[in-house]
């Protein structure tokens, strides 16, 4: 019994807790849900709701309808501009992981702001600096969420811009941020904050780094002896070719090849005698005739032209 309620934990199967706050950390129903929204004591989310204000071209794109370039170069525009200033003002209280707005227009979802730290008391120190602060005329609530990794809440099917739900869907449709614009951002996160680099980082920054070196050595060690065995199997090929062309090593347990005709090069494969066939000469290797000796072009014109005149009389 506690096996199944730990595997269908947070599922749609599980009857008791909300599938969707323990995957989003937000839901439709808020606190009118029938099932329980377990809110986490320590984490290192931290969720911001409804911060963002969109615009109204922002959310004319969100529910799918067309909306002329510049109106949407000034939208994308206006939130980059946001994203930075956010972002800037955050890391102030730790260093960011990932930072993340929702494209979502219903209730629940628009505007949402999620921030990952890299550790739970750097996330706890923001939430309390930030409550009870205003942001664009709105009372900031910042709030711990459950939420742990950013591309399983998203939405699949809006990745493959297939969702027909739009805006309105229930799964996170993550904000675009230009690479280029987060690159930016994270250096000068470190530039301003030294102590968060590779020297001021806690363990497990550093626990995190070794473990990934760890994984990089047991690659490497894969490699380096999947190009032993190409090698020795390259090998044992060159030395089976070269036991072939000598008479031995033949597999199989068969007859033994015969040895080279005199006047052949050393290396040059003699086929075995097929003693069952009745194409195969019969007789045993030492009873083999001696291979003849090639014919020149005279001789075949001279072969052809006697065919020929046997066949005209």
């Amino acid at each position: 019994m506690a096996e199944r309620l730990a595997r269908i934990f947070g599922t749609e199967e599980d009857r008791v807790n909300c599938p969707f706050y323990f995957k989003i950390g937000a839901c439709r129903h808020g606190d009118q849900c029938s099932r329980q929204h377990n809110r986490p004591v320590a984490s290192q989310c931290l969720l911001i709701p409804h911060m963002y204000q969109q615009p109204p071209a922002a959310v004319a794109m969100a529910e799918g309808q067309d909306v002329p370039d510049e109106v949407a170069d000034e939208a994308q525009q206006h939130f980059e501009q946001f994203f930075e200033e956010v972002f800037m003002e955050l890391c102030n209280f730790g260093q960011i992981e990932d930072m993340a707005c929702v494209d979502n227009v219903s209730d629940h979802l628009i505007g949402n702001v999620y921030v990952r730290f890299s550790t739970e008391e750097e996330a706890a120190r923001c939430m309390q600096k930030l409550s009870g602060r205003y942001y664009a005329g709105r009372l900031l609530a910042p709030e711990l969420s459950p939420l742990t990794d950013f591309k399983e809440a998203r939405c699949r099917q809006y990745d493959d811009a297939q969702c027909a739900r739009g805006g309105y869907c229930n799964f996170i449709h993550w904000k675009h941020v230009p690479r280029k614009v987060k690159k930016r951002l994270f250096r000068e996160m470190f530039d301003e904050h030294p102590e968060y680099q590779e020297g001021g980082r806690d363990d497990r920054g550093r626990d995190r780094d070794r473990d990934r070196d760890r994984g990089r050595d047991r690659d490497r060690d894969r490699d380096r002896d999947r190009r032993k065995r190409s090698r020795s199997r390259d090998r044992d090929r060159d030395d089976r070719r070269k036991g072939g062309g000598a008479g031995g090593g033949g597999g199989g347990g068969g007859e033994p090849l015969p040895d080279l005709p005199p006047g052949l090069p050393p290396g040059c494969l003699v086929p075995r005698l097929d003693h069952s066939s009745p194409f195969g000469g019969g007789g045993r290797p030492e009873e083999a005739a001696a291979i003849p000796a090639r014919q020149t072009s005279d001789e075949r014109r001279a072969m052809i032209e006697s065919w020929n005149q046997a066949a005209g009389r």
